[in-house]
């Protein structure tokens, strides 16, 4: 994983660290698509190769660590964070079909399926952003610093 070099010492919160994560996968996505859009396909192949790595690692901190202490701690289990794991299942599949059209040079493709991606990755992280998060942050207050280093090495950020 190719996390920021400052993500591990600035993150003093659970939202804070996601919400950092965030940023880092956003910046290795835009490296892949401007790769693809150069026609630079080595380049592409590792800038989407690290934004496959961190996405998939992002989601799995959030499903194996973040929500199940969320769902605990608050007893909403049929909330935010199932919206949450939808989108993680439909964003898993614009990056296979994102690897797909990469591997077969397809330009076109590529860029299709990353805005789609894009689109719902934006949506996505602003709900997490605004909404869940900050209750994570406000019902995991007492376990925070234990979930923060779990996931903190979660997402390769140690």
């Amino acid at each position: 994983m190719t996390a920021s070099p400052t993500s591990a010492s600035a993150a003093t919160t659970l939202s804070g660290l996601f919400s950092q994560h965030h940023r880092h996968c956003d910046e290795a996505f835009a490296a892949a698509e401007k790769a693809v859009s150069g026609g630079d396909w080595a380049v592409a192949e590792t800038a989407f190769d690290t934004f496959s790595t961190d996405l998939l690692a992002h989601f799995a901190a959030e499903e194996e660590q973040l929500f199940p202490a969320f769902e605990a701690a608050s007893g909403m289990t049929g909330g935010p964070t199932s919206v949450m794991r939808h989108e993680h299942v439909q964003m898993r599949g614009l990056l296979a079909n994102a690897r797909q059209a990469l591997a077969d040079r397809d330009a076109d493709a590529f860029l299709g399926e990353t805005d789609t991606l894009l689109i719902l990755m934006e949506q996505h992280n602003l709900k997490e952003e605004g909404v869940l998060y900050p209750m994570c942050d406000a019902h995991l207050a007492p376990r925070a610093a234990e979930l923060l280093e779990r996931c903190a090495a979660a997402l390769g950020t140690m």
